[in-house]
């Protein structure tokens, strides 16, 4: 990027006046420019593209322009060609639904390619927030991992968010088709999680490792191909690999997990794991945002092969944690809090 955005708010005084005609006079350039910038989708209203010049403008919306892009290097070329789809976009933050096999920022291995670095070329303002080499990130999803991710555009958002975090604010509902069955309908996974001492790449329940605790309920049950359940998983904390440490240490390793799970009867080549909803409070506004992503379309063929029947709006839905979250644990499981399965020959458990 050779230069930084332009942001600017409304005035009462331009209140429905044409997007170009607008920016010409807030920013002394011509009609003509202003018209480019449009048409090359170079604009954003209060966080949303625009590329009709014809736009009326509302008093106190913000109004930004983003750099104009120059001959991009091989390494530009392969940010732009990483995808995602953004689910939710404002001044502040950015929600994307965060595709399989797409690693979310760079680290050991992966320099550049990441999900972070296409977001910085789409929305360049994100670059001045959060982590060195991690702008705009809030919160991770592992590599094989897919579904909603929200990231911040500023210093401010991000802080706020991180906040949320910390004090357990942002529901978090995963999708996971596990192998076996759970022995209750409902429960809580309660356990420490550290480095794996003996293969130091992967984590661990460990009696020193940091606390941890994730949220089940059963939405369906399978005996074919192989016996396997499918989950709505809700963390409370946000640990490396949680989801996907928890279920193995209880037995219910995910399917496609090759480091923690065990291979998966269709093929689908990913752990079987989704981020289908995300709440939180707007960092400026205060306003609940809730938002849900469509299940991908591997994982829709995983679940066929399985003859489910269970809805996305029911694997999404919000669900009350199984035990009382001020406090800690130090179990390595803890189930028991609802009702045993019912079982029969396909589903025995819907939700």
């Amino acid at each position: 990027m050779n230069e930084r955005s332009e942001r600017v708010t409304v005035p009462e005084a331009l209140s429905g006046e044409r997007v170009d005609r607008a920016m010409s006079l807030l920013t002394g350039r011509s009609r003509s420019e202003t018209a480019d910038m449009v048409a090359q989708g170079r604009v954003l209203i209060d966080g949303e593209q625009v590329t009709t010049r014809s736009v009326r403008l509302s008093a106190g919306s913000t109004v930004e322009v983003t750099p104009q892009r120059s001959a991009t290097s091989a390494a530009e070329r392969r940010h732009e060609a990483v995808p995602f789809e953004v689910l939710h976009a404002d001044a502040d933050v950015v929600v994307v639904n965060k595709p399989a096999g797409v690693v979310t920022h760079p680290g050991s291995g992966h320099a550049s390619g990441t999900l972070a670095d296409a977001l910085v070329e789409r929305f360049p303002d994100m670059a001045d927030a959060g982590q060195p080499g991690r702008p705009g990130i809030v919160h991770r999803l592992d590599r094989g991992t897919s579904g909603a991710l929200v990231c911040a555009r500023n210093r401010a958002a991000y802080d706020a968010l991180v906040e949320q975090l910390s004090q357990r604010l942002v529901v978090r509902i995963y999708a996971a088709l596990a192998s076996g069955r759970p022995p209750a309908e409902t429960g809580t996974i309660d356990a420490p999680i550290g480095r794996d001492q003996t293969h130091r790449m992967r984590m661990a329940v460990t009696s020193d490792g940091r606390w941890a605790r994730t949220h089940y309920r059963v939405a369906e049950m399978f005996t074919h191909p192989v016996e396997a359940s499918l989950l709505r998983c809700r963390l409370e904390t946000g640990r490396t690999h949680q989801i996907r440490v928890h279920l193995a240490a209880v037995g219910l390793p995910l399917l496609g997990d090759l480091a923690y799970g065990v291979p998966d009867p269709v093929g689908i080549g990913r752990p079987l794991l989704h981020a289908c909803r995300l709440s939180f409070r707007h960092p400026t506004s205060g306003a609940d945002v809730d938002i849900e992503a469509p299940m991908p379309a591997d994982f829709d063929r995983a679940l066929t092969a399985f003859g489910s029947t269970v809805s996305a709006a029911v694997l999404s839905a919000e669900f009350p944690p199984a035990i009382d979250t001020s406090q800690r644990g130090c179990s390595a499981s803890h189930f028991g809090h609802g009702a045993r399965p019912r079982e029969t020959s396909a589903t025995a458990a819907r939700l």
